[in-house]
């Protein structure tokens, strides 16, 4: 996979058709290789969860508040704006937790029990927790990005996971008119939507959760963020489960694979003479699992 352990995203931008042509379309000849296929790896991102209702932050659906996803997921928009970065993901959490896992994730929960842990991995990106309420075996999860419910100290080791209050933070609390109203003020003035720079943080920050135990740090989402290195442990948990034995079957699931360093496990694995299927609602791109064969669905 890449040498690289921290997120990025593909450096193309521009978005082309599937790559389909070759690729099966029959449901029956899938079912079978599903069926037959001793090691099975599957890669999910947020598409996964757009029907429990959660929203996918890609493509025209990559701005919350008049702000790109992309932009606040990043420790530059937390040192520059914490109080910003924290109302979107208090926003994230309040909606994960209102969410319900939908029938993807309770079916790859099934697959990895009957499939067992030598024959089934996979491998989310989402940061949502509905994978693991569905009760997808914890052996047969690995959370590249981590999760909304851990939360984490800016300065320090210090790190509580499991978190699940709502709101994390008196002054976090989710109030659809109110956020709309302070975000619009601070859309105008805010340099992470706009080129002019910020004034004031849209939440002062004595008002924002600190860390317990160094008293003076800031708490964070304990989220992965772009240019952050994914979980070392976890990395390597993936690469032993990989190399015992080789895959047949990779799934692609509600990603257009172009964030790296977990899209280059698609390409492990169709080195490795994998059959690669992609269950995916956006048509537009396909990312590392494109140039499908006529093997591929």
């Amino acid at each position: 996979m890449s040498s690289s352990t921290s997120i990025h995203q593909s450096s193309g931008q521009q978005q082309r058709p599937l790559s389909r042509s070759w690729a099966s379309t029959s449901v029956s000849d899938f079912q079978a290789v599903l069926k037959s296929s001793k090691r099975v790896l599957v890669l999910c991102g947020a598409g996964l969860s757009a029907s429990s209702g959660l929203e996918t932050f890609r493509g025209a659906g990559g701005m919350w508040r008049n702000y790109k996803a992309s932009a606040l997921a990043t420790p530059e928009a937390f040192e520059k704006d914490p109080g910003l970065v924290w109302l979107f993901y208090a926003y994230r959490r309040h909606k994960a937790l209102n969410a319900m896992p939908n029938m993807g994730h309770y079916a790859l929960a099934e697959l990895a029990r009957a499939k067992g842990e030598e024959g089934f991995m996979c491998l989310s990106q989402n940061i949502d927790g509905l994978s693991q309420r569905a009760n997808h075996p914890p052996a047969q999860l690995k959370l590249l990005h981590s999760t909304l419910f851990d939360i984490k100290c800016f300065s320090c080791p210090y790190i509580e996971k499991d978190n699940f209050s709502d709101p994390v933070h008196p002054s976090l609390l989710i109030d659809e008119a109110s956020i709309t109203a302070r975000l619009s003020a601070a859309s105008k003035s805010n340099s992470l939507s706009s080129n002019s720079a910020p004034e004031t943080p849209t939440i002062p920050i004595d008002e924002l959760p600190h860390c317990p135990a160094c008293k003076t740090g800031l708490l964070r989402p304990g989220v992965v963020w772009f240019n952050e290195s994914l979980p070392k442990q976890t990395l390597a948990e993936i690469n032993q489960w990989i190399g015992r034995e080789l895959i047949d079957l990779c799934l692609v699931i509600g990603t257009t694979a172009q964030v790296y360093p977990a899209a280059s496990y698609v390409q492990v694995a169709r080195k490795a003479a994998a059959r690669i299927a992609v269950v995916n609602m956006d048509s537009r791109e396909l990312g590392a699992a494109g140039g499908l064969r006529s093997v591929d669905f």
